[in-house]
C-alpha cells in the first residue's frame, strides 16, 4: 500500500503533466512566418483532433477556413480566435475547402455534400453522392469553373460550384484520385496522382498523360503545386521527393530521403531557389536549408509524430506556412467518412472500461489526496492535543485518595 506521501506526489506529478505546454498530446494548426524555421500555434483555444484542411482568403490573409475532423472553423484575424461554422449543416471531417478567385464565394466537402457558401450562408449544391467526401477542390483557370476529386472520380463545375458533374475522363480500372492540383498560368492544366501514379491533362480531365521521366516505379505521393515558382511541381516516392520545373514533362530527384524508413509524404513546399525545402509528413514535419542533402525533424513548438497533412503558403506572403497535425491517421478518418461511421463505433468495449477505470483511478486518488492536504493545513503547526487520561476525569487517582 503507497504511502500518503508517495500518492501526493503522483498527484502533483500527474497535475504538472497535464498543465505543461505538449503539442503532441493533441492536433492542430500551427503557423510559420520564415518558411518552416520556427513555428507557433494558430489555433488559439481549440483543442483539436485532427486539423484536416486549410483555405487562406486571397484578398485577406487574417480570415481562415478549417476542416477538422468534426465540422468547419473560420477564424477572421488569423487564428487569434475560431468560430464553428454552421454546425447544423457542416458536420464530420472536412478534407477539402477552398475560396474561389474573387474570395466572395468558398466551397467545402464533408460526408453529406459538398456546399457553397455565398450571400452570407452555407447551402448544399447539386452534386454526385460519391462527389462528397472530397480530397480536394481547386479553382479552373476559367470564371465559374471548379473542379473536385471525390471518392473516386473527377468533377467539374461550370458554374461557380452551384453544380458539379462527373468528368468522363476515359481511365482504364476506375482508378482513386487520391490528390489534386490546377494550373491556370500560362493554361490551364490538371495534375493527379491516380492508383499512385502522375498524370496530367490539360482538357479539362477528358484525356489524361502519364508524365513519368524521371520518376520512379514506386507509388507516389505528395503532390504539390509550387505558387512561387510557375511551371514548378512537386511529388514524393519512398521518402525521397522529385521536382519537375517545365509543368511536368520531366522530373529529378532531389536530395536523399528522409531519415526515417517508410516515412509518407504529404504536402511540400519550397523557397524560389529550391533550397530550403519544407515537408509534410505522417509523421510530423521536416525541412531542409541544402536542397534536401540534409534533413532534420523540426520538434520545437510542433508535434512530433503526428500525422501531418495540409501543409499551406499564404499566397500574400511566401514566408508564411501553416501545417496542420491530427492525432488520428489521415487513412483513417477518410475511411470513416467514406463509410459514414462514427469513430466512436471502433472503441472497443475492453478498451473503454480499462480507460473508464483509470479515470476512476486517478479521481479517488485526487479525493484523498485532497482531504490529505486539506488536514494538515488544519492542523496548529507545533501543537498536539493531549487528551486527559479516564482515570483523572474520574478523579480515581492514587493522589486523591
Amino acid at each position: 500500500m503507497p504511502s500518503r506521501s508517495a500518492i501526493l506526489l503522483a498527484l502533483v506529478l500527474l497535475a504538472s503533466a497535464a498543465s505543461a505546454h505538449d503539442p503532441s498530446a493533441y492536433g492542430g494548426l500551427f503557423r510559420s512566418r520564415n518558411l518552416g524555421q520556427s513555428w507557433l500555434n494558430a489555433d488559439v483555444g481549440l483543442f483539436l483532433g485532427a486539423a484536416v484542411s486549410l483555405a487562406i482568403d486571397p484578398r485577406d490573409p487574417n480570415h481562415l477556413l478549417l476542416g477538422t475532423d468534426s465540422g468547419l472553423l473560420e477564424s477572421r484575424n488569423g487564428g487569434r480566435s475560431w468560430d464553428r461554422v454552421a454546425p447544423a449543416q457542416l458536420f464530420g471531417a472536412v478534407f477539402a475547402v477552398s475560396f474561389l478567385a474573387d474570395a466572395s464565394v468558398a466551397l467545402c466537402a464533408t460526408p453529406g455534400g459538398v456546399y457553397r457558401f455565398d450571400a452570407g450562408q452555407w447551402q448544399q449544391v447539386k452534386a454526385p453522392a460519391e462527389a462528397a467526401p472530397a480530397r480536394g477542390i481547386a479553382p479552373g483557370a476559367a470564371v465559374g469553373r471548379v473542379y473536385l476529386i471525390g471518392r473516386r472520380d473527377l468533377y467539374r463545375s461550370e458554374d461557380g460550384g452551384r453544380s458539379f458533374a462527373r468528368v468522363e475522363h476515359g481511365l482504364p480500372d476506375q482508378p482513386e484520385f487520391s490528390a489534386l492540383a490546377v494550373s491556370v498560368q500560362p493554361e490551364e492544366a490538371l495534375f493527379v496522382i491516380a492508383d499512385g501514379r502522375f498524370l496530367a491533362s490539360r482538357d479539362g480531365g477528358q484525356s489524361w498523360q502519364a508524365r513519368a521521366t524521371g520518376l520512379p516505379d514506386s507509388p507516389l505521393e505528395g503532390l504539390s503545386l509550387d505558387p512561387g515558382a510557375p511551371g514548378r511541381l512537386w511529388v514524393a516516392s519512398a521518402g525521397r521527393l522529385y521536382l519537375s520545373e517545365d509543368g511536368a514533362a520531366s522530373w529529378r530527384a532531389t536530395g536523399v530521403a528522409l531519415p526515417e524508413a517508410d516515412t509518407s509524404i504529404r504536402g511540400i513546399t519550397a523557397d524560389p531557389s529550391a533550397r530550403v525545402l519544407v515537408a509534410a509528413t505522417h509523421r510530423g514535419v521536416y525541412r531542409s536549408t541544402d536542397a534536401g542533402a540534409t534533413w532534420m525533424q523540426l520538434a520545437d513548438n510542433l508535434p512530433v509524430h503526428l500525422e501531418a497533412r495540409p501543409l499551406v503558403r499564404d499566397p500574400t506572403s511566401p514566408e508564411t506556412l501553416y501545417a496542420g497535425f491530427s492525432l488520428i491517421p489521415y487513412g483513417e478518418l477518410w475511411r470513416t467518412s467514406v463509410e459514414g461511421g462514427n469513430l466512436l463505433n471502433r472503441v472497443d468495449l475492453v478498451s473503454l472500461a480499462g480507460g473508464l477505470a483509470f479515470l476512476l483511478l486517478l479521481g479517488l486518488l485526487g479525493v484523498l489526496g485532497a482531504r490529505w492536504l486539506l488536514r494538515r493545513s488544519t492542523a496548529p503547526v507545533g501543537v498536539y492535543e493531549i487528551s486527559p487520561s479516564p482515570s483523572l476525569e474520574r478523579g480515581g487517582g492514587e493522589g486523591d485518595k
